[in-house]
């Protein structure tokens, strides 16, 4: 799994964790590995242990399949993406200070400096923003110079060998099974898991406090607002959330994008087309429609 939620243990339902009747039995990495608490969790984080997954299964003479939305998971995994970028605490505590004050200006001043960051944050996502002007602050370069290079200019190799696929449809139909998934998942019982958590009394501020469909039904249980507002919020940032997904992945000339506008739930035929294109990809590097 590369998706920034998943990892957290105990937040299942709004993060559309796999149920143990869709894993069929079959072994899922990178999910509920960390305590909804863990302040530290990052890209690298990520990418450390979800390498040693890979390799453990690649050991064992097996082909990985790398599924979820998060674009630095993914990337950290199938670019050279440069990690070694130091922290800097003095200019850090400034930072969230000013975060703290006027969380609105600390977001236009990233978007300023770091406008490719700035569009894939939420302006309500104080760790990433922090950390974003910080290493611009510390280092004279924005992030994204750091870890964008789809175009792999710097001639590095990638960590891993990969073929990737992204889903795509119509926008219209898109939102709509958006707003859909949201009912299900109140009705599911989102709203009881967010309240055990929120009365768990994690501190905000928590990367996993943020995550959407959690961090708006907190605030309804903050009294900010009703419960009809709340959920009609999730719907709205979880379309942005998607929107800002499509725009980084089209900046990726390598994917392949499979059109399911016709073909919604329908996983079968889904993975019939991209068992077509590693064939295709397959006859291109060896000549041959076999997978090794």
């Amino acid at each position: 799994s590369a998706d920034s939620v998943q990892v957290y243990r105990g937040m299942d339902i709004g993060s559309a964790k796999p149920t143990p009747e869709e894993m069929q039995g079959i072994p899922h990495h990178m999910i509920d590995c960390m305590d909804i608490d863990s302040p530290g969790f990052s890209v690298s984080a990520f990418f450390e242990m979800a390498s040693l997954c890979i390799k453990e299964i690649q050991s064992r003479g097996k082909q990985v399949i790398l599924a979820g939305g998060s674009g630095l998971y993914v990337n950290s995994l199938t670019r050279p993406l440069n990690f070694a970028i130091p922290a800097d605490e003095g200019i850090r505590e400034k930072l969230e200070k000013l975060y703290d004050l006027d969380r609105q200006r600390a977001y236009e001043q990233l978007f300023q400096v770091d406008p490719s960051t700035a569009s894939r944050l939420h302006p309500n996502d104080k760790k990433r923003i922090v950390r974003a002007l910080e290493v611009f602050e510390a280092g004279g370069k924005p992030l994204s110079a750091y870890g964008n290079d789809f175009q792999n200019t710097r001639e590095n190799p990638p960590p891993f060998t990969s073929f990737r696929f992204c889903l795509t449809m119509d926008r219209a139909l898109l939102y709509e099974r958006i707003n859909r998934r949201v009912d299900f998942m109140m009705e599911a019982g989102l709203l009881q898991e967010a309240r055990r958590i929120f009365d768990a009394g994690y501190d905000p501020d928590l990367p996993a406090m943020q995550s959407i469909g959690y961090q708006q039904l907190f605030s309804h249980f903050r009294g900010e607002c009703s419960l009809e507002e709340a959920v009609e919020q999730i719907k709205m940032d979880t379309r942005r959330f998607a929107k800002r997904q499509f725009t980084w992945f089209r900046r990726d000339p390598n994917l392949v994008w499979i059109d399911v506008t016709e073909h919604c739930g329908d996983s079968e035929w889904i993975a019939e087309q991209i068992v077509k294109e590693l064939d295709h990809i397959s006859e291109d590097i060896h000549g041959t429609s076999h997978l090794g």
